[in-house]
Parts: structure tokens; sequence; C-alpha cells
């Protein structure tokens, strides 16, 4: 167990500007969702999700990638379904198991994670670039803390 570290103006001031900055950067993400969403024949947010799940580690169930892209199998099936049709993804039986079915990339969905995964790489570098590397790792903690909490709200429920 950590110790809190003792008030003041300036740790209190600190803390609400975290909040803020956490906030804004919620409302970005979900600013972009609902964009990204909005783009006919385009991945939407959620699937890109799927995507890049699929990305790390190919011939996955929909119940795996499901669990991957912590989405629920049925919304799972409903997008890969557009994936599928938009030509990202193959869904193949198991040679192991006849009764799975796995999915997988295609070219054409390796080349867009490619492209994707360089867009926002190069982003996030761009984003990053000036931080200072401990101030990278203490962000890394306070955010791990966030997730943590909001974890705990499911726990106290």
């Amino acid at each position: 167990m950590t110790t809190a570290a003792p008030p003041s103006p300036a740790r209190d001031e600190a803390v609400t500007r975290l909040g803020a900055s956490f906030k804004r950067a919620m409302v970005a993400v979900r600013r972009l969702r609902g964009r990204e969403t909005h783009r006919p024949g385009s991945p939407s947010f959620a699937q890109y999700q799927l995507l890049f799940a699929l990305d790390d580690r190919d011939d996955l169930s929909a119940g795996e990638l499901a669990a991957a892209a912590d989405l629920s199998p049925a919304t799972v099936s409903h997008m890969l379904d557009s994936l599928v049709e938009l030509g990202f993804v193959t869904r193949d039986r198991s040679t192991h198991d006849r009764r799975v079915v796995t999915c997988s990339l295609t070219v054409e969905g390796r080349k867009l994670i490619a492209e994707r995964r360089a867009l926002f790489e190069s982003r996030w570098a761009d984003a990053l670039g000036g931080v200072r590397t401990a101030d990278l790792a203490a962000a890394a903690e306070v955010f791990d803390r966030i997730a943590a909490m909001f974890d705990d709200f499911d726990a106290d429920a």
C-alpha cells in the first residue's frame, strides 16, 4: 500500500489539472469513436480494436477476439460480418476443431492495419517527443492507478 502525499494547494491544483486533462482525453477519444462510425466503407474505431487484435494473433475465434478487444461476443459477431464484407477479415473452420470458426486478417486487412499503426505511432511519437522518460514512466503509473480505480467501481457495486 502506498502512502498518500501530504495535502497542499499545489498538490490540489495538480490533481485538479490531472482530472481535467483526463476528462479532455476521454472526450477526445469519444469524439474520435463517433466520427469514425460515420465513414461508410471504413472500419469503426471499435472494429479497429478487432483488427489490431487479429494483427497481434491470427486465427482467433469470435469468443477469443471478443475477450482480446474487451467487447461482447454478440457485438464482435456483428462487427465481423461487416469486416468480412469489407474484405479485411476471413472466417474459416478451425483445422483442430471443426465446430470452431476462426478469424484472420486478409492481405488488405494487414495493409490497413499497417497504415493505421504507422499513422498512430507517428502521431504518438510527435505528441510525446519532448517528454522526459521519467515523466512518461510517472504518467504510466498514474494511468494504471486511474484504471485500477475505475475497475474497483465494479467491485464496490
